[in-house]
């Protein structure tokens, strides 16, 4: 498990269809070809979505395939939690000196946690872990730190040719949540490489790849009411004979939330106070070109606010951001206009 349970549903996709004709997926232009396999998994559900095409047995190979994936996913998760003491994560956070070897799955996920912090100018922050344990009323109240990183918080990854190693400051405890649920999802579709339209959710995080005539909607959760939408995306591949790769993820205040001392709180810790985000987003969707990015990007949205989101998010590469505010208010960048149906 990577983290606990979401309360809210997660965008999830209200129907995958096909053009007839299409030899991508040779599906016909309806739902009843799209072979689902689902599992708990990430302290939610996670699910593998496959086009497996109308050949005699096809369906029955898919889901075989979804299983061997699931479990997969399964045993990359178990090396990344921070709720197994035998995990790779753990082990790392309990590793007694400041070099600390780590193995080639944790190496990428935490090699990719940098990545998004600089893609974040810092707010995606994976050495956050006593912050977010002190927010959830588990040990002392964390110091406000600066804007820049204290050294000690400041660590790096070395890679050797066979080993790599973390050096941080012994101590220092990494928290990677969405940041490897993302990593996960695009992980998992690189292995489907025989089916050319695939979706695979990583407990909300959603890493998808679309074959030539076949298409995608999804539904982004109204966290207020679970039974509706805030709005809907059609996704598609561009153009005849092209794949289109997306990534889809939400963050959001109102999942993981609770109580201490009468004060309402919740899970996004601010590196800039070390301290659960003052924010007047509830809720943020992004469409990037990868899961991964997409999460990154849509925690980062939240963490800052309305104001410096939407600039943020009106840049090359991210494909569409849907936030609801505290205020009910539902805002849409421009990019956004291209995929809602």
């Amino acid at each position: 498990m990577i983290a606990e349970a979401a309360a809210v549903r997660r965008p999830w996709p209200t129907s995958m269809t096909s053009g007839p004709g299409s030899e991508a997926t040779h599906a016909s232009d309806d739902d009843t070809a799209l072979v689902s396999v689902e599992r708990p998994m990430l302290g939610g559900i996670v699910g593998v979505h496959l086009f497996p095409g109308t050949a005699a047995g096809m369906d029955v190979q898919a889901r075989r395939d979804a299983d061997r994936l699931l479990a997969r996913i399964d045993a990359w998760a178990a090396r990344l939690t921070r709720f197994t003491s035998t995990s790779d994560l753990c082990r790392l956070n309990a590793w007694p000196i400041e070099r600390a070897p780590i193995r080639p799955t944790l190496a990428a996920v935490i090699d990719w946690g940098r990545q998004a912090e600089g893609l974040s100018s810092g707010i995606v922050d994976i050495a956050l872990l006593d912050a977010r344990l002190a927010a959830e009323g588990i040990g002392a109240p964390p110091a406000i730190v600066a804007d820049s990183s204290p050294a000690s918080r400041r660590w790096s990854i070395e890679r050797g040719a066979r080993t790599t190693t973390v050096v941080r400051p012994v101590g220092l405890s990494f928290d990677l949540d969405g940041v490897a649920k993302g990593w996960l999802a695009d992980r998992a579709i690189r292995r489907l490489a025989t089916y050319p339209s695939a979706i695979i959710d990583a407990d909300g995080d959603i890493a998808i790849r679309l074959g030539h005539g076949a298409s995608a909607r999804f539904g982004v959760a109204d966290p207020r009411s679970p039974r509706s939408f805030l709005a809907q995306l059609d996704l598609s591949a561009p153009g005849a004979g092209e794949t289109a790769l997306f990534g889809l993820a939400t963050s959001g205040t109102s999942v993981h939330r609770w109580s201490i001392d009468g004060r309402p709180t919740h899970h996004l810790i601010d590196p800039r106070t070390g301290r659960p985000a003052r924010t007047d987003i509830v809720q943020a969707t992004v469409l990037a070109g990868s899961a991964r990015e997409a999460e990154a990007v849509a925690k980062t949205a939240v963490i800052l606010g309305s104001e410096a989101a939407l600039t943020r998010l009106d840049r090359p590469g991210i494909l569409g951001a849907i936030l609801l505010t505290d205020q009910g208010t539902v805002l849409v960048t421009p990019s956004t206009t291209a995929w809602l149906s």
